[in-house]
């Protein structure tokens, strides 16, 4: 079995068993505390109906205080937003706003749909089309692009009419972990005029268009190939995270787990058997840093933080959830 499979597996049983959402009108709820309030809603996507799309907006503290009422606000957009108790995202928040580490943010937390195997995957916006792979559980990214277009044309236009939200593309980042690290790269690289920064934990770079074998799978890898035909989205920011525990599995038997070569490759270029190349982020002319735990500087366009001994979990995507607010919203 593939080596992120398991935890997709799990995830979908423990998210996915059971019916769609459903409810007559736009379902809204706001929770308010010190650390600010939780506006939880339902939005409808067409091309997902009848389910509709659960939301939890956290805003900053203060948001709705008098002192604030002129005051806008970057935007981070988060896939799997079911996980943000898990990976501990309001106490994080709280946390960094307390040290004055962090510059106040609005987090959208998307709720994944009931099929998330199908939605979070890669898409071809040029075509309106998904860009599928499969796996032993069937194809991954069936309705990418139906998911990628609703968030970047219909929820980005609807959190900036009903928040206030700054509106350059520099001040949204989409982040995501798994399979929504790799609909988060999607978002980003696709729609390069709606997010400028992409946040990717243990993305599932593995996506491949052949598995009939291990250099089948080197060969087609569904983002090392998007990254190859570029071009360079001029402005994008990258950060990568991975952990060094998360699998066993090295399919080129470089002594690299995969989980760490696939994200490597897709920075650094990839050359295999035969003479095969495909170009990486360093190719298209983006400045790298690959070491970002230990030189956390925020000026390369794409970095790369390896969390030593980091599973492929909630609790290894919470540990590397500071650092990456530090790198998207730092004061310093």
């Amino acid at each position: 079995m593939h080596r992120h499979l398991p935890i997709a597996c799990s995830l979908l049983l423990a998210f996915c068993i059971g019916r769609a959402w459903a409810a007559a009108v736009p379902a809204t709820a706001a929770v308010a505390s010190a650390d600010g309030a939780v506006v939880r809603l339902q939005l409808d996507a067409v091309a997902f109906a009848p389910e509709r799309i659960k939301l939890a907006v956290y805003l900053p503290p203060g948001y709705d205080g008098a002192a604030a009422a002129g005051r806008r606000y970057p935007v981070l957009y988060a896939n799997d937003g079911q996980d943000m108790p898990a990976v501990g995202l309001q106490p994080t928040l709280a946390r960094l706003y307390r040290e004055h580490a962090i510059e106040p943010v609005i987090v959208v937390a998307i709720g994944m749909l009931a099929d998330r195997a199908s939605g979070y995957g890669l898409s071809d916006r040029a075509t309106a089309r998904s860009v599928t792979g499969g796996s032993p559980i069937g194809p991954i990214g069936a309705r990418a692009q139906d998911y990628s277009a609703w968030v970047a044309t219909t929820l980005v236009p609807y959190v900036d009419a009903h928040y206030r939200t700054r509106r350059s593309v520099r001040d949204r980042t989409m982040l995501g972990w798994s399979l929504g690290a790799l609909n988060a790269f999607n978002l980003g690289w696709e729609y390069p005029d709606v997010f400028g920064r992409i946040g990717a934990f243990s993305p599932s770079f593995w996506l491949a268009a052949d598995r009939s074998s291990a250099t089948a799978i080197e060969h087609t890898r569904l983002v090392q190939g998007m990254v190859d035909r570029g071009p360079r989205r001029d402005g994008l920011k990258m950060w990568f995270a991975v952990g060094t525990a998360e699998e066993t599995s090295d399919r080129d038997g470089n002594g690299i787990i995969d989980a760490v070569n696939d994200v490597q490759d897709v920075i650094e270029g990839y050359r295999g058997a035969g003479g095969f190349h495909a170009r990486g982020l360093e190719q298209l002319g983006y400045s790298v840093n690959l070491d970002y735990a230990h030189h956390a500087s925020r000026t390369a366009d794409v970095s790369l933080f390896l969390l030593q001994g980091g599973h492929h979990n909630q609790t290894a995507w919470g540990q590397v959830l500071p650092p990456f607010l530090v790198w998207a919203y730092g004061k310093h």
